[in-house]
């Protein structure tokens, strides 16, 4: 149980300096800066995510012996 609050935690955090990133660069006027610090965010968050995806699947495949 702690892990999983601690993934939320990690996103969360992610998603918090992403979004402060994006505005303090959309008032500076670098809109395209601001794109990519939003597009490099999720990047990040699904890396974070694939690992725990690729969990799921072994789980699944131990579980149903394939």
């Amino acid at each position: 149980m702690n892990m999983e609050v601690d993934l939320i935690f990690k996103i969360a955090a992610v998603g918090i300096i992403v979004t402060i990133l994006n505005q303090v660069l959309v008032r500076s006027g670098r809109e395209e800066q601001a794109t990519m610090t939003t597009l490099a965010g999720l990047v990040v968050v699904l890396m974070i995510l694939s690992q725990r995806i690729a969990d799921l699947f072994e789980l699944v495949k131990t579980l149903f012996q394939f």
